[in-house]
């Protein structure tokens, strides 16, 4: 009788703690230091939403879409958010990637001010200076915009510099505008000068082209099919839960990392980032669900201005797939 109660409490015992142990680590690297767009992943941990999916998830902060596109290929991450035209030149080139989901399908690219500057459209550009990162993503589509909006070269001068350079161009007053993404750049300003920020979107311009979402490698992708799909289902549930909640999404942020920022602008920040998860032909469905058009779109983009290998055009569905989605109302 004894040796059946101490065979039943080993299998309590066994039974308790499997589902901890069923738990697969995780690890999440950013495209950079944390953010207000980042708040989602912060909020569906904090929320319990990957441990559901048997999800123990690690964020790690990154140092670039490049570098993590890298660490990725390299499988010294499990997943990455990136750019995604940053992942398309790496995959042309060899690299074992694709996104598994395109999170932004409308681009945050823009230029931007202090609004008390009352630049406001591409004609108050004239006269201006306007502060690069030469080579980086935004620095390379801006020649289309000025196509886009009859702006020549002359119009205006520039000075460049790195992303920090950047910024301080901008909040000491030696340039007018810098290029940047709307929901990041422009809240690093206001952290620093309490002073809105005025962003004209390259979006409002024509410029249709996809931008940050998660990416694995592809061997990891076929060897952990249903961890994949679990992954991209806890990274939807979060994204529409805080969707719901963007002042509690951004507070999960400083939760983890108390020098993450600062509460109004991080949640500012994230609230500028959600209306860029769809576009007119996406706004009925789940985040992530970008459409075969849109992405074609972007790599003829790319193809055409982002310095992309002309072979990317013969097919684009070799960039992503958005096979491991969860179906509506799954």
């Amino acid at each position: 009788m004894k040796r059946w109660i101490g065979a039943a409490s080993v299998a309590l015992m066994t039974f308790a703690v499997s589902p901890a142990q069923a738990a697969d680590k995780v690890v999440l690297m950013l495209n950079w230091y944390v953010y207000g767009e980042h708040a989602p992943f912060y909020y569906g941990k904090a929320k319990g939403i990957y441990a559901a999916e048997g999800i123990d998830l690690e964020i790690q902060e990154g140092r670039g879409s490049a570098a993590t596109t890298q660490a990725v290929a390299a499988k010294t991450a499990d997943f990455g958010y990136v750019d995604v035209p940053t992942m398309m030149r790496a995959a042309i080139k060899g690299a074992p990637v694709i996104a598994t989901g395109v999170l932004l399908q409308t681009s945050p690219m823009s230029a931007m001010g202090f609004a008390d500057k009352n630049i406001r459209k591409p004609e108050d550009i004239k006269g201006k200076t306007v502060a690069i990162t030469p080579a980086d993503s935004m620095t390379q589509i801006w020649p289309l915009f000025l196509k886009k909006t009859g702006l020549k070269e002359s119009d205006f001068q520039t000075v460049a510099g790195d992303g920090q350079t950047k910024l301080n161009a901008v909040i000491n007053g030696q340039a007018d505008l810098l290029l940047g993404y709307v929901m990041d750049q422009s809240m690093k300003i206001k952290d620093a000068t309490g002073k809105d920020v005025f962003p004209i979107k390259f979006a409002d311009y024509g410029i249709n082209m996809v931008s940050s979402g998660i990416i694995a490698n592809t061997d990891y992708v076929n060897a952990h099919a249903d961890l994949v799909r679990r992954f991209m289902s806890a990274t939807t549930k979060a994204v529409e839960a805080a969707e719901k909640e963007p002042r509690a999404a951004a507070q999960s942020i400083l939760d983890a990392n108390p020098k993450g920022g600062k509460i109004d602008t991080l949640t500012q920040g994230f609230e500028l980032t959600i209306p860029l998860y769809r576009t007119a032909e996406t706004k009925s469905k789940r985040p992530f669900q970008v459409t075969d058009q849109n992405m074609t779109d972007s790599v003829n983009l790319m193809v055409e201005y982002g310095g992309l290998d002309a072979k990317a055009k013969e097919n684009p569905k070799a960039f992503y797939t958005n096979d491991y989605l969860p179906k509506s109302g799954s």
